[in-house]
């Protein structure tokens, strides 16, 4: 089972906002995750991004497999994720 961080869509039509979870990389993208470990609203005024660094950490050591789009919010937020 190959395991990644990516984002799961919630919200209505064209106010999208996202949880960051941990899920199995052959689930579909609103399937059920393993962990939520953060939140993404890209229309609020100032982008919100949350995640429990802690936690994601952990996942990472496992194994996890972050998406691009996770990977560049996490490099905003200044968690540094090691390529490979």
């Amino acid at each position: 089972m190959s395991v990644k961080i990516r984002l799961k869509r919630f919200g209505t039509r064209k106010r999208p906002y996202y949880r960051m979870v941990v899920m199995d990389s052959r689930a579909p993208r609103d399937g059920r995750a393993i962990e939520e470990v953060g939140l993404y609203h890209p229309i609020e005024p100032e982008e919100q991004i949350r995640i429990d660094e802690e936690r994601i950490r952990a996942w990472l050591q496992r194994g996890a497999r972050p998406s691009p789009t996770v990977r560049r919010l996490l490099n905003k937020k200044d968690v540094q994720v090691t390529s490979g």
